[in-house]
């Protein structure tokens, strides 16, 4: 079996595990030589201070002949981004290679390099907006884990490197290889869902004004309550019509849809703190029925409630979820 290049592009302040996580999965796959190169050869410093040794710096190390491109993410990259050797030398290696990818905020060193226009993408689902609104020739979609967009492949955080760097071997190497280097990692071999999973709370802008704050204070006291606009417009002391166009301006999304993720979010909460019935937690947190519980689940996050609970239930009930997973081939 032929080794196939794989050149990571790291930079002082890179994530760890955007350069380690891929790293192991190209490694077990036994099919890969990976090389590491940035600014200059020797220790590179992390964000959390792991010290890693990058064995090439950009002037000697010959872009081409890279099978694939990994730039990795982090804090650092938006300093790594205004190294104009670095950019060139990604920019280099792109031109030759046979595919492109990103991890997590590495996607900001593409966007520098030239190499995203027009091109769907994704990233860290907390720089969606700074991609989108730096890049507006970019096509951003932060829900899905990972996006290919011809030779270019872009993941979402940290550990969806991982995902990525596992559909890049199912990609070069057939499913049983890529399913057997899960098992062996104890992966998803594709995991359910997509970034809306895990990026509770964290999705709309603070209101600005006292009304609209006690219409977002209403939905929060209490998410199984009715909250029709009228009722909140009472809440707001404003007339329907107003609170819905003050609430989408200041909010960023209509108050329907923002009743429906703080239920959503709710749910979430129940299904990963205790055991009540999932037609329980329907009915307190105002989906009424379990069937529109999960189907608002299902769009939204990508996973039936009662999956969601499994995966990220963090008690011991919770382990026996996860066991489940290996009749799905993804642990030993």
């Amino acid at each position: 079996m032929t080794d196939r290049r794989i050149v990571f592009v790291v930079f002082d302040g890179f994530q760890p595990l955007d350069l380690t996580g891929p790293h192991e999965v190209f490694h077990s796959a036994g099919a890969y030589a990976c090389e590491v190169v940035a600014t200059r050869a020797g220790p590179v410093r992390s964000v959390s201070g792991l010290v890693m040794h990058a064995a090439h710096g950009v002037t000697d190390l010959d872009p081409a002949g890279t099978d694939t491109l990994v730039v990795v993410g982090g804090r650092g990259v938006d300093r790594a981004r205004e190294d104009e050797a670095l950019v060139a030398w990604v920019a280099a290696a792109a031109a030759t290679a046979r595919r492109v990818a990103s991890v997590c905020s590495g996607v900001f060193l593409l966007a520098a390099a030239g190499l995203l226009d027009g091109r769907r993408v994704t990233t860290h689902w907390a720089r969606e907006e700074q991609l989108a609104r730096e890049n507006p020739e970019v096509r951003v979609d932060c829900d899905p884990i990972f996006v290919r967009d011809g030779r270019v492949w872009t993941s979402a955080g940290v550990t969806a490197g991982m995902d990525l760097a596992l559909a890049l071997v199912e990609d070069d190497l057939g499913r049983d290889v890529a399913h057997e280097v899960a098992r062996r990692l104890v992966l998803f071999l594709r995991r359910p869902g997509g970034q809306s999973q895990f990026s509770v709370a964290l999705w709309s802008r603070q209101p600005a004004t006292d009304p609209v704050r006690a219409a977002v204070g209403a939905i929060h006291a209490d998410p199984g309550a009715r909250h029709d606009i009228a009722g909140l417009a009472a809440h707001a002391g404003l007339s329907p019509r107003h609170l819905q166009r003050r609430f989408t301006a200041e909010v960023g999304v209509p108050p329907a849809a923002y009743v429906e993720r703080v239920r959503v979010e709710a749910a979430q909460r129940a299904l990963t703190g205790g055991d009540e019935p999932v037609e329980a937690i329907a009915r307190r947190c105002g989906f009424v029925t379990a069937e529109t519980l999960r189907r608002t689940f299902h769009r939204r996050l990508g996973v039936a409630p009662a999956d969601y609970r499994a995966r990220f239930r963090s008690t011991t009930g919770a382990l026996a979820g996860h066991a489940d997973l290996s009749e799905e081939g993804t642990s030993p």
